[in-house]
Order: structure tokens, then C-alpha cells, then sequence
């Protein structure tokens, strides 16, 4: 996710790591060299069940500083904002409405919310629930505009959208784009006759005790519990500023959570085991995948959720996110595996990104 402009303080990154663990521990070291070489602020991991007898087993790291201002330490599996994580949370959500009978994924978004989605090309009595959820609606991205730090309605955020040429017929191309993530969330609201936010806690982040991950309330900038700070670099080299309060509103059902690494990992590994969210017709629905390398060379793009390939073989499935002052990436595999790595910038170079995505696979691979 992207937001064009950010107002705050400036800071200086350090040389080097903060107060990291030592040792041979190849997480450990990735996210070092994260800090060390790269200039990350913080860079945190959260492991489960990789290179283990036990799959419940859980190990969580830290590397760098969490506050550049005042040193402090980074705090172990601290909350960030997850970002487009989210879209895999709101996908849950309509597809358990799937399940109940009350959304059909063939169903155009016409029969939900008639007369909304209307632009130049755009139409959305040809457009599915299932192009909205896959990326396949063809509807601009929101972002295109140059969004101020300020509070957004959603459906502000739709008809900014509304005001660009659609991006391709329905069901003719693929095209990341958040607003396809608002409109599933409109339709969520629609239907249940709830805020997003509440079916997304009472459904998902309740249901698996997800005890660190929430939906900010509106206008509420904050981050509530113990978390890294989160920086934003206008190019390579340049200083890093304090972006960690932003209303998180231009998001919404796209990338509004804030998490931890855990949860995350908790919350994949529930979504690949049938009937923990979503019935097995459903979650082999979200599965469905089309060819996305925009999240890599391999990746394939479901309802809501991303496929990645394996150095050592197979994929893992999860999904990413991109916020300012925070890049998180990771997911689980089917055999219960599952690591999410979150770093305190969006580094303005893209190979750092790469070498989050390497940190992830390592420890997704690892046998010890």
C-alpha cells in the first residue's frame, strides 16, 4: 500500500544493529544482516514449527532498535501495522458469508451494492465477487491519488477510485488494487448490517484468540501495545522519519490491522486446516490462483491470499504487507510450518524487500 504524503519528524538510521541476539541461528543472522547492511531500524520474526519435532513450538527474534530517538530495545514480537495482510482477514469474512449462503461469489457486486460502482468502464453489474476478491475486477487503484494523512470514509476511497479509467475488463486481467479490498468490505457491511471491523474480531481474531491483533477504531492513530517505532526514506540513503501515528482510515478493509508476527503465523496456519475459518469448498475457493508476479517470480494470487514457491520445494501461502513505517512478509505451509518477518521501513530500495522474502524462505526451509 502506498500514501504520498507523510508528515514527521527527522531521524537519522544507525550503522549498525541495536541490542540483537547472538549466535548461529540463521533467522537470527538474516535479520542482522537486515540491520547491519541494509540500514532496517528493527526487523522481528516470529517461527513456528519450522526445523522442529514439534510443531507448536514457537520462537520469536529481534534485531536493531525500536526507537532511533532514544535506543530502546526492540520488544519481542512487538505489534506493527500489518497492512495488506489484512486483505487475507476481509477475505475470510466473505467467504464464510459464501459459506452461509448469504454472498455468491459469481453474484455481481450490482446485487450487493446497486448503482455504487459505476465509472468510465467501470460497471458493477460485470463485476464479481470473485474479480474483487482476486484482483480481477480491473478497478483502479485509490492510491493513484496523492492521499493526505487525514481521515477517510470508505466510500470516499471508492469514489476516489470511481474518478480513473478501469484498468481492464472484468475477468480479463489481474491488477493489485485496494480499492477491490474496500468494496469487499462494503459488501461485508452490506450484507451483515455490521462494521467490517466487527465481523472481522467476532469471526476471525476472537474465534482463534488472536489476543494482540485489531481493527483501530476510527480516527485512533495510535498503536496500543509495546511496538517498534516505524519509519518512512523518501530514496536509498536518505533519513529515516517517524511515521508510527497515521490514521489508518485510507486503508480500511485493505490494510488496516494492526498485529503481531505470532498472530500472523497463528492466524495462516488456522486458515490452511479445513473447518478453522473456512469450510473445505470455500477455502479451496481462496486457493484458486492466478499468476501474480507482482508479489515475485512464482506467485500466484487467490481469493485474498498469495501462493509462493519454496528454494527448497513447494510454496507457502500467505500474503504480505506494505504500510508506512512497516513491511511485513510471510505465511504457513500445509504441513503447519509458518514464519512472519516484519521490518520498521519501507526501504526505498526494492532488494532489501527481496532479502525479507530470502529471511522467510530460510526459515521456512531450514531442517534442524
Amino acid at each position: 500500500m502506498t500514501m504520498g504524503v507523510v508528515a514527521a519528524g527527522v531521524l537519522v538510521a544507525p550503522g549498525a544493529s541495536g541490542a540483537s541476539a547472538t549466535g548461529t541461528d540463521s533467522v537470527q543472522r538474516g535479520l542482522d544482516r537486515l540491520v547491519r547492511a541494509d540500514g532496517v531500524p528493527a526487523a522481528l520474526a516470529s517461527v513456528r514449527g519450522t526445523g522442529h519435532r514439534d510443531k507448536e513450538r514457537v520462537r520469536d527474534y529481534t534485531a536493531g532498535v525500536g526507537d532511533l530517538a532514544t535506543g530502546a530495545a526492540v520488544p519481542r514480537d512487538g505489534q506493527v501495522r500489518i497492512g495488506s495482510n489484512t486483505k487475507t482477514f476481509t477475505a475470510v469474512v466473505v467467504l464464510q458469508l459464501v459459506a452461509e449462503g448469504r454472498i455468491r461469489l459469481d453474484a455481481p457486486v450490482e446485487e450487493y451494492l446497486p448503482g455504487v460502482v459505476r465509472g468510465d468502464g467501470i460497471d458493477g453489474r460485470k463485476i464479481k465477487v470473485r474479480h474483487v476478491l482476486q484482483q480481477t475486477s480491473g478497478l483502479p487503484n485509490y492510491t493513484k491519488r496523492d492521499l493526505q494523512p487525514r481521515y477517510y470514509e470508505p466510500r470516499e476511497l471508492l469514489d476516489i477510485a470511481l474518478e480513473y479509467e478501469s484498468e481492464f475488463d472484468p475477468g480479463e486481467g489481474w491488477g493489485y488494487s485496494n480499492t477491490n479490498y474496500v468494496l469487499a468490505g462494503l459488501i461485508v457491511e452490506e450484507v451483515t448490517k455490521h462494521p467490517v471491523a466487527q465481523e472481522i474480531d467476532r469471526r476471525i481474531i476472537k474465534r482463534l484468540g488472536l489476543r494482540r491483533t485489531y481493527f483501530p477504531a476510527p480516527r485512533d492513530a495510535t498503536i496500543r501495545e509495546p511496538h517498534p517505532k516505524g519509519y518512512y526514506q523518501e530514496a536509498p540513503g536518505a533519513p529515516l522519519r517517524d511515521v508510527t501515528e497515521l490514521d489508518p482510515s485510507w486503508t480500511w478493509a485493505a490494510g488496516q490491522l494492526i498485529s503481531t508476527n505470532s498472530d500472523l503465523n497463528r492466524f495462516f496456519t488456522a486458515l490452511l486446516t479445513p473447518g478453522r475459518l473456512l469450510p473445505g469448498p470455500q477455502l479451496d475457493e481462496m486457493r484458486g490462483t492466478v499468476p501474480a508476479d507482482y508479489f515475485g517470480k512464482g506467485a500466484r494470487y487467490g481469493l485474498g491470499i498469495v501462493s509462493r514457491p519454496l528454494s527448497c520445494g513447494g510454496v507457502y501461502w500467505g500474503h504480505g504487507g506494505s504500510y508506512p513505517g512497516y513491511e511485513t512478509r510471510g505465511g504457513a505451509t500445509d504441513d503447519g510450518r509458518a514464519v512472519n518477518v516484519a521490518v520498521t521501513v519501507r526501504p526505498a530500495d526494492a532488494a532489501v524487500m527481496s532479502r525479507v522474502d530470502g529471511v522467510v524462505d530460510t526459515a521456512l526451509c531450514r531442517r534442524r
